[in-house]
């Protein structure tokens, strides 16, 4: 059975951006390996835009970042939208029956599956489907924005933090 995780990068007032954080060299090596380690991923479809930057190599990319491309692209991704008509290589468009969809990949692979941004990780908490949600908590205060919940934040427990390059602690969190 896999397990639905929800993770971000976010300011210490709650809020993701991925414009206004820095990415070290330890976080970005971090998420080329859990990017690497997923069994899949599932976006909303603004962040499955944002993201969709990783499908064509750049000519000024580095080694690393042509790294994440890769192991973006090897994944397979489901795109919950109603909005867009059609998705890119090794993704799956998801228009409706959103729940159906999650609680299939969820019985039928093993392994993580990324949920990436805050409103759909909204709705699929409303309908108990994350199992994990990870903070990647940044030392910059935002103060606008979206937000990591983007909705009642459930009740939570911690179960682990870690230390990630010099300055982004990662916490951990089941529901309670």
């Amino acid at each position: 059975m896999a397990k639905i995780v929800f993770g971000m990068n976010q300011s210490l007032d709650g809020y993701v951006d991925h414009l206004e954080m820095r990415t070290g060299p330890a976080l970005f090596r971090h998420w080329i390996e859990h990017v690497r380690g997923l069994t899949g991923s599932v976006y909303g479809r603004r962040m499955y835009e944002v993201m969709r930057y990783w499908d064509e190599d750049s000519p000024e990319w580095d080694a690393e970042q042509r790294e994440f491309a890769a192991a973006w692209r090897r994944q397979p991704k489901w795109v919950v939208s109603r909005s867009l008509k059609s998705v890119g290589p090794n993704a799956t468009l998801v228009a409706d029956d959103v729940e159906a969809v999650m609680r299939g990949l969820k019985t039928r692979l093993v392994g993580e599956v990324a949920v990436s941004g805050p409103e759909l990780a909204r709705s699929l908490t409303d309908l108990g489907l994350i199992d994990e949600y990870r903070l990647y908590f940044h030392p910059v205060v935002l103060g606008r924005g979206k937000r990591f919940f983007a909705g009642p934040r459930p009740p939570l427990r911690l179960v682990a933090s870690d230390l990630i390059g010099e300055d982004v602690i990662r916490l951990t969190y089941v529901a309670a």
